[in-house]
């Protein structure tokens, strides 16, 4: 299964902390993260992350083509509401994208807890 993992600046430290005390799980999954955070997230935790585009260089549609061609299974996406974003038209159809393939999708700590559990529920499943 491989899981996306996409955090805006204020919300990176959140979500590194997320990896590091969900590490033993997120190793269960192959992983793909946008540029800078995918870089980050491998300096603190030594997860193997394939790294796309940061964001604002097209990273958030190379993820979003992933879910299209049904080769993500989950997208953990730490979003700041509060802070306007220069690509917000990418992050609008990344989560459009979501939506129309199912694909199960987290834009805060406590549904990434969630979307994970229920992903390892899916893996434990599989023969």
């Amino acid at each position: 299964m491989r899981l996306a993992l996409i955090a805006h600046d204020e919300k990176k430290p959140d979500l590194i902390e997320f990896a590091q005390n969900r590490k033993a799980d997120l190793e269960q999954f192959e992983l793909m993260a946008t540029g800078t955070t995918g870089q980050r997230l491998i300096d603190a935790t030594g997860l193997d992350i394939e790294r796309k585009q940061s964001g604002p260089l097209g990273g958030d549609m190379q993820i979003g083509s992933e879910i299209a061609s049904e080769t993500c299974d989950g997208v953990i996406f730490l979003r700041d509401p509060l802070t306007a974003q220069p690509h917000e038209p990418d992050i609008t159809a990344l989560l459009r994208i979501c939506d129309v393939h199912g694909t199960p999708l987290a834009t805060n700590l406590a549904s990434a807890d969630a979307v994970l559990d229920e992903l390892l529920d899916q893996l434990s499943d599989q023969p």
